[in-house]
This record gives C-alpha cells, structure tokens and sequence, in this order.
C-alpha cells in the first residue's frame, strides 16, 4: 500500500507538470488556479492517505472536509452555512472515528487486540505533569504501556532484544511519547488522532523474517513520534 500511495503521488505530480507545460506552450489554458484551488492540499494527500497502512479513518474525515470546502468555493454550498455546523460536524467526526476505528485498520487491530490480551511482561510508564525516560539496552522487550498527561514519555528500543511480535499502547494527552525503535524490527501503527497526531519515521520495508512491533497510539491534544 505504501508503493501504491508513492505512485499516486507521483502520477499527481506528473499531471501537475504536463498541465503547466502545456500551458507554457500555449497548447493548452487550464486553469490550475480555479476557485477553491487550495482545497487540493486537504483532498489530494487524504485521498492517497486512504491507500496507505495508518490513519485511514482521519484520511476519510479530511477528505470529506476537503471535498465539502471546495464545494463552499465553488459556490455549490454556503460557508455561512457550514459554518453553523462546524462545531455538531467535529463532534460527529469524533464520533464516527472511536466508532469505526477498528474498520479501516482491521487485521492491525486483530493483531493488538491479540497481544494485549496476555499481560504478562508488559510494563506500565505513566508521566503527568513530569517526564519519564526507559531504555531497554540489553534487555528483553516484552510489551508496553505509555501514558503521557501533560508531561513526556521517551522509550528508547534502541538496543532492546525483541524475539516476537510485540506491542506498544501510547497514549499522549496534552503531552509527547518519542518512541525509537531498533533496526531490526518491523513496525505497524494503529493510530487515532482527536486534534493530535502521530508520526512514524521509520523507513525500513517490512521483513516476514523479523518481529513486528505494534503501536497502538491514542493522540488526544498531543502527539507521538516513532523513530
């Protein structure tokens, strides 16, 4: 999925470049910057956000946004309007996301529902109002939990011996968890952004031969980073 997300953006920007070219040339008179143009920064990455492995359920929402607003630019619907209902819209966004989360990543929340489900080994890092620093140099990594309210949590995996797959519950609320991950692991993120978000950095493409670390992430006003 994520290949297929790198083509689609690569064809958009193919498209972007012929039209601006042929336009130069006089052959054709396309119009790039129509009304409500800028919309195109919301729909164009929620739409390929659809076909990637995270955030399919917010992708879905900003679409819908996107699409909505352009139609407000378009004259189609009015602002005054949607602006009455901006307030009811994001509740019902909210909504429909802790309803529906599980849809749109399935097999990665079969697979966190799985492992949580044995507590054993799994610690427990709770940081409010402070900040709370783990590192699993030469130890075994067996699961964790990850709260950080008002506060910061840094979990460094760097030299952690992971023998199977395992998973990380992160839940930042008006406050940070850095995760960093080792080399030879996998990593899938199950993430549910409410006014937060989480970022994944890690480039490696996924190896069947080694284990995968789950991340189950919770950004509330807040925000995690996986490195």
């Amino acid at each position: 999925m994520k290949k297929f997300g790198n083509i689609l953006w690569g064809i958009v920007l193919i498209v972007l470049g012929l039209i601006i070219a042929l336009n130069a040339l006089g052959i054709t008179s396309i119009n790039i910057f129509f009304d409500g143009w800028w919309t195109l920064i919301i729909i164009i990455p929620s739409f390929i956000g659809l076909f990637k492995n995270t955030n399919k359920m917010w992708s879905f929402i900003w679409l819908v946004v996107g699409i909505v607003l352009l139609l407000c630019s378009q004259g189609v619907l009015s602002f005054a309007i949607i602006g009455k209902l901006i307030f009811p819209f994001i509740l019902i966004m909210i909504g429909i996301s802790i309803i529906f989360k599980d849809f749109f990543d399935k097999k990665i929340s079969e697979k966190i529902r799985n492992l949580n489900a044995t507590k054993e080994g799994k610690e427990e890092y709770c940081a409010t109002f402070g900040a709370q620093e783990a590192n699993y140099q030469g130890k075994e990594f067996e699961g964790a939990s990850l709260d950080a309210v008002f506060g910061s949590v840094e979990f460094d995996l760097t030299g952690a011996i992971v023998k199977k797959d395992q998973v990380i519950n992160a839940s930042a609320i008006f406050g940070g968890i850095e995760i960093i991950v080792p080399a030879n692991v996998n990593v899938k993120v199950k993430s549910t952004p409410l006014f937060g978000g989480t970022s994944n950095k890690v480039k490696a493409e996924f190896n069947e031969n080694l284990p995968t670390i789950y991340i189950n992430s919770y950004a509330i006003f807040g925000g995690v980073e996986i490195k």
